[in-house]
């Protein structure tokens, strides 16, 4: 990606290709639209441009709205400039901007401002503020008013599912981890740092890591155990792990923990960021008798999760 421009910067907009969304994830969906602009500007000598707004639209629009995302404002940002689009639009989404129509975003925004000819978008894609009864067929027309060429692309499906945002955030948050990861193209992946725990992993000969999320607005798995891959700030390679979401309903706790326990590793990473990357679920959180029984099960969890990092080298 050349550019990421603010929306103070678009007056240095050249004649472009333009998709524009929110881009949570920025999916295989979202990657398969990215990749039609970006051939469509090449085939008409133009610039390719994402568009998109610098928080979500229902976080204005609806006023105890709680962002449930599958990426951070950062890490999106991230994921479009790998995507090789020329430029990245970001786009303040306040009150005033709400308040547009879908007429008005596309001659003020999209036409005046940043000088689209061709605009692809999402094969569900709305915008602008209406009564709910525009849709593609308007903005064609829209568009042939002021020059813009309006095009729909398709939908990718996965197992007969379209991709899309919502579905994505469905699987997270059932635990379906590996369904996300297809329709990501990589694992979803939580940030944070670590922090103090309560001590219990280590006494169990499970040294756990305790991991605070960088962001409240990531969606958490449902509860339970998982076979993670982590990264730590300042290292190149990742570790296998396994990870457990909970509340420690054998220690009889209340509070949501993430403990990791990483593979064949002792050093001291409290305070460090680290990365988690979920491959797979393996079991749902239990309460036990005892630790005894605990043990024996982390033991069994332990196994599986090796095992599975080992078929996965293999092949």
């Amino acid at each position: 990606m050349n550019k990421i421009l603010m929306s103070y910067e678009m007056e240095q907009m050249k004649p472009c290709v333009a998709t524009i969304g929110f881009f949570d994830g920025v999916h295989l969906g979202h990657q398969f639209l990215i990749n039609n602009i970006k051939k469509e500007a090449a085939k008409r000598g133009m610039e390719s441009t994402v568009v998109t707004f610098d928080r979500h639209p229902r976080v204005v629009l609806q006023k105890d709205y709680q962002p449930q995302m599958i990426s951070r404002y950062e890490e999106k940002l991230v994921l479009l400039s790998q995507t090789g689009v020329d430029n990245c639009v970001i786009l303040p989404f306040d009150k005033e901007m709400a308040s547009l129509s879908a007429y008005d975003f596309m001659k003020e925004i999209l036409s005046d401002r940043l000088h689209v000819k061709v605009l692809i978008i999402g094969y569900d894609n709305h915008f602008g503020h209406s009564n709910g009864n525009e849709g593609f067929d308007d903005y064609v027309g829209y568009g042939k008013q002021m020059g813009i060429e309006v095009i729909r692309a398709n939908a990718v499906e996965l197992h007969g599912v379209k991709i899309s945002s919502s579905v994505i955030r469905s699987f997270v948050t059932a635990g379906e981890v590996e369904m996300a990861a297809e329709c990501l193209g990589r694992p979803y992946c939580i940030f944070g740092h670590v922090v103090n725990g309560f001590g219990e992993g280590h006494k169990l000969g499970f040294p756990t890591a305790n991991i605070d999320p960088d962001s409240v607005e990531k969606i958490v798995p449902v509860r339970g155990v998982y076979a993670v891959k982590v990264r730590i700030a300042g290292t190149i390679f990742m570790k296998h792990a396994m990870m457990n979401i909970g509340v420690r309903p054998t220690f009889n706790g209340n509070d949501l923990t993430m403990e990791v326990h990483i593979f064949n590793f002792n050093d001291d990473i409290y305070d460090k960021n680290i990365a988690v990357y979920f491959i797979h679920r393996v079991r749902a959180e239990q309460k036990f008798k005892n630790t005894e029984e605990l043990v024996s099960q982390l033991k069994e969890d332990e196994r599986l999760i090796k095992e599975q990092f080992e078929k996965e080298i293999e092949e």
